[in-house]
């Protein structure tokens, strides 16, 4: 039995980081500051998924459906594959159409003593003849942790309140606040969704390493059973941090999509969860799986259909 905690924590502080995620090497280290070392050298961590607090729906192919309120202020309950990536989708499928999505999808920027930072919060005009002229909405962030052994997880939420993520954490930089935990089983799922697909295509959700400079990680090549597209993959250069020590890091970056050719898919749903690879531990190699002729986004298939292009 593969066992999951979902956490979905409130920033609390501006965040001083990374633009598109807060690794799962950050995310452990502050983990680790507060665990013995059995659990240190069993936890396995994600990487983390910014998020507003807004108003939604369930998205298609999740197990529920419908309005959902403010659903990004808690965990979607998960019954199949599927619901595992409600908030770990780039495209944020799940805000209601009038949420402003381009906007949602940045964070407002911060400048202390020449830092740059994200803000823990952004704010929104509204008319003039409301009560209110701004509306705020917070920023949250979605992870999860596992482990290679029982009585590891749960890690208690006492544990996880206040830990700082990002730079500069002794100026108070990258707080967050436990908002709710879940503990999730991979093969009580319904994979139904995937099983039953005529074609898969599988998305990187975070990258997935080829090299690395930090000692003991093998180097890799892309698996067989990725159907490669003739232009090759997009290869991104990132840094792994451990303590003082900086290691270069060769990755092929995540977003993208490629054909599924390998034959157990269920199996390689659930690993693509846990994640392959080298510092997979740390957050890397995670991946989905979705049915081909799924339409990713919207409206790319409506660019198309009026002829110009995808």
């Amino acid at each position: 039995m593969t066992r999951l905690q979902q956490i979905l924590f409130e920033l609390e502080s501006p965040y001083y980081g990374h633009p598109y995620f807060v690794s799962g090497n950050a995310v452990f280290n502050a983990v680790a500051r507060r665990v013995g070392a059995a659990t240190r050298g069993a936890l396995h961590v994600s990487h983390g998924v910014f998020l507003p607090g807004e108003y939604g729906e369930y998205p298609a192919g999740a197990s529920q459906d419908g309005y959902a309120g403010k659903l990004g202020l808690s965990l979607p309950d998960v019954e199949s594959y599927e619901d595992l990536f409600v908030f770990r989708d780039a495209a944020q499928r799940w805000l209601l159409d009038s949420r402003p999505r381009d906007a949602h999808n940045v964070h407002p920027l911060q400048t202390h003593g020449g830092r740059v930072a994200f803000d823990d919060s952004c704010w929104f005009g509204r008319p003039a003849e409301m009560r209110d002229h701004r509306r705020s909405v917070s920023w949250f962030l979605h992870c999860y942790l596992h482990a290679g052994r029982d009585g590891v997880v749960p890690v208690a939420e006492d544990v996880l309140e206040g830990i700082r993520v990002g730079g500069a954490r002794n100026y108070g930089f990258g707080e967050v606040s436990v908002v709710e935990t879940q503990l999730v089983d991979l093969d009580a799922l319904d994979y139904a969704g995937v099983r039953g697909a005529d074609g898969l295509q599988l998305e990187l959700v975070t990258p997935y390493v080829l090299a690395s400079e930090a000692p003991n990680a093998d180097s890799q090549s892309v698996p067989w059973w990725w159907g490669v597209p003739s232009g090759g993959l997009r290869r991104r250069e990132t840094r792994l941090v451990s303590g003082d020590e900086s290691y270069s890091v060769e990755t092929v970056d995540h977003g993208q999509v490629v054909e599924y050719v390998g034959d157990d898919v269920v199996r390689t749903a659930k690993n693509g969860v846990t994640r392959v690879g080298t510092h997979s531990k740390f957050g890397f190699g995670e991946f989905r799986l979705r049915p081909s002729g799924a339409d990713r986004v919207p409206e790319r298939a409506a660019a198309a259909s009026d002829g110009g292009g995808v």
